[in-house]
């Protein structure tokens, strides 16, 4: 079973379950502003992607730059940051069994698909 973790105020991420959604294939939807992923969920999300947290951050994103994360060099701390600030995760992010992709730029969710 395939997951998308999901914004749907994103365009790309609405772009990607579209993708989903016409190759007919069941897949749940995660609205992870919604529902906040733990932490736990995040650093299972990491080992998946094979990123950093960083990787993992909307780093253009105006919070990011609020709480002054790009000085922030602790793995950990940056990994807090994401669970307290869901808005920080970058998205769409697919994900089937232990392996996960950050869709952008779309060609990846492509590729991810198959």
């Amino acid at each position: 079973m395939r997951t998308i973790w999901h914004n749907p105020k994103c365009s790309k991420s609405r772009e990607a379950l579209l993708l989903l959604e016409e190759r007919g294939e069941a897949f749940e939807v995660f609205k992870y502003l919604d529902t906040p992923p733990s932490r736990e969920e995040i650093v299972a999300l990491l080992g998946k992607l094979g990123v950093s947290a960083r990787e993992l951050m909307r780093t253009k994103e105006d919070l990011y730059k609020e709480l002054g994360l790009a000085k922030v060099m602790d793995e950990a701390k940056l990994i807090d940051a994401l669970a307290e600030h869901p808005k920080l995760i970058e998205r769409p992010i697919l994900i089937e069994g232990n392996r996960a992709v950050i869709g952008r730029p779309v060609e990846k969710t492509i590729a991810f698909l198959g």
